[in-house]
């Protein structure tokens, strides 16, 4: 009797565990949440770009020349990294790297302008560091970059 009331009671202890746990995180879900924190930020900031398909939402300040890199491309950039917030994470200058190594974000915008063009990003966590960031990152994070394209190399 003892042996299977320790059952019936773990048996109940477990279903009332599993049940009571929370949702695990659904990439679907974060994109419409950050969607969202998107659009929040563009009309708390005026800003008047657009939105790609992939989520990606950019607005060009300074086109720059004609020719524009694309994703073969060593680029330099000027950049500064900041959340919705407004908390800076990172900035500085990238040199003379391949476009093709940086963030998915910055890999679908850059290619919008030229040389010496200057544009801002608002990235999705999906086309920046994602769920499991690495570093000082936040997880599931928007990210803004104010961008300058210095040069670029084919």
């Amino acid at each position: 009797m003892k042996k299977s009331a320790l059952i019936l009671i773990t048996v109940v202890l477990a279903i009332f565990l599993i049940s009571s746990c929370k949702k695990g995180w659904d990439p679907e879900e974060q994109k419409v949440i950050d969607h969202q924190i998107i659009e929040q930020y563009v009309k708390e900031k005026g800003l008047n770009g657009q939105f790609t398909d992939s989520g990606l939402y950019y607005e060009i300040l300074v086109p720059g020349t004609d020719a524009k890199p694309n994703i073969s491309c060593n680029v330099t950039v000027k950049y500064k990294g900041y959340y919705t917030d407004g908390e800076v994470f990172d900035e500085g200058t990238v040199n003379d790297y391949p476009l093709s190594r940086l963030i998915d974000g910055w890999k679908e915008g850059i290619p919008y302008i030229g040389k010496g063009g200057k544009m801002i990003l608002v990235i999705p966590s999906h086309l920046g560091y994602g769920h499991n960031p690495q570093g000082k990152i936040r997880s599931d994070a928007v990210l803004v970059f104010d961008v300058q394209l210095i040069d670029f190399t084919y």
